[in-house]
């Protein structure tokens, strides 16, 4: 898994270049946490699910 992702950052509001700053394995799948470097906003994803999944 690549260590950046391009997705929408709802406090810039605009595309970014997430870099991944945690990973882990659970139950459900690879728990991956992304962070916004222009503003600091974060979200996780487990699997497919993402924890902003509205914004995404």
């Amino acid at each position: 898994m690549s260590l950046e992702i391009e997705h929408y950052c709802p406090s810039c509001e605009e595309q970014h270049s997430f870099y991944q700053t945690a990973s882990t394995l659970v139950q459900l799948g690879e728990k991956t946490k992304w962070r916004c470097p222009e503003c600091g906003y974060g979200f996780v994803k487990i699997g497919d699910i993402e924890s902003d999944a509205q914004t995404a």
